[in-house]
């Protein structure tokens, strides 16, 4: 689009001056949708303004089955602390029913354990216990299974004591 022409002159400008070891490639929004439904795994990282940001992160977190399921963030410059939130936010439909995925917000604690405060071996411990959740068969309504939040998080916490 037009309008997304200054966002593009300044990623670009960006990634050139700070980041030439990483390959940029400029996607148009429709078609990063499609390429995300079609193939996933092509993609590390998507840099978005925040309304193509929002659309496709709804999206990709629907190939995960869930918005519950995904960690989110939003980095500061290397030594700055970032915003970590579960993608779907609080989920307000749901607030007090018992019935939220745990998993998502969980998994910011993970990422800002790894990117804000240094600690790769306890976020990769939190990582494991939301694994051995889903490895146990435990499941909450909005990835099929009857699990409540708080057994969702009691299986986390008793994979995370082991």
């Amino acid at each position: 689009m037009e309008a997304g022409l200054l966002w593009r002159e300044e990623v670009q400008r960006l990634g050139d001056a700070e980041y030439p070891d990483i390959r940029l490639t400029h996607v148009l929004a429709d078609n990063l949708a499609m390429q995300l439904v079609r193939e996933p795994k092509q993609f590390d990282v998507i840099l978005a303004d925040n309304l193509f940001g929002d659309i496709l992160s709804d999206e990709a977190g629907m190939l995960t089955g869930s918005l519950g399921m995904l960690p989110s963030a939003a980095l500061a410059d290397a030594g700055k602390p970032g915003l970590y939130e579960p993608i779907h936010g609080s989920a307000p439909d749901i607030a007090g029913q018992g019935i939220a995925n745990p998993c998502g917000s969980i998994l910011s604690l993970a990422m800002a354990l790894r990117y804000s405060l240094g600690r790769t071996d306890l976020a990769n411990r939190v990582e494991a216990a939301v694994s051995a959740m889903l490895d146990a068969g435990v499941r909450t309504p909005d990835i099929g299974g009857t699990a409540t939040t708080r057994e969702a998080g009691d299986a986390i916490l008793d994979a995370l004591a082991r």
